[in-house]
């Protein structure tokens, strides 16, 4: 039995965030920054919680690497989001979301990155959503 298509809606796509890090972490640590990590997302980025996806991968230190690094684990979040915020917005939200792993999983400053890959709004999507073009006065 197929899958039936159906035209998905056009609303806020799925932001991606991956964090990639040497960190030891439980699995409390990890939902405990998933849920704040999506609140500073939704916050910065003037959007609703219900799309943004955060992914947390634990790696062995031979994994990762940055020049600048200190002793200490690494942690590196890539974010891939919908085009068209300004940079003052994702700037806002990469400093935040610093602040909260370096606190939450005992990251030196100097071993954290942010990386943001902006796609148009219909290359990111879900089953049942296929994102539009980014507005100032959006709140999905």
């Amino acid at each position: 039995m197929g899958s039936v298509l159906r035209p998905p809606h056009v609303i806020a796509p799925v932001p991606l965030l991956q964090f990639d890090t040497t960190a030891s972490v439980t699995e409390a640590e990890k939902r405990a920054v998933t849920d704040a990590v999506t609140d500073l997302y939704a916050e910065e980025m003037a959007t609703s919680t219900g799309h943004v996806a955060t992914v947390i991968r634990e790696h062995p230190a031979s994994n990762l690497s940055l020049g600048r690094a200190v002793d200490g684990p690494l942690c590196f979040l890539s974010a891939d989001v919908r085009e068209g915020r300004p940079s003052e917005c994702r700037r806002a939200f990469a400093l935040a979301a610093m602040e909260l792993v370096s606190e939450r999983f005992g990251v030196p400053e100097p071993n954290l990155k942010v990386a943001f890959t902006e796609h148009p709004g219909e290359d990111l999507m879900g089953v049942d959503r296929v994102g539009g073009e980014w507005s100032a006065d959006e709140r999905e």
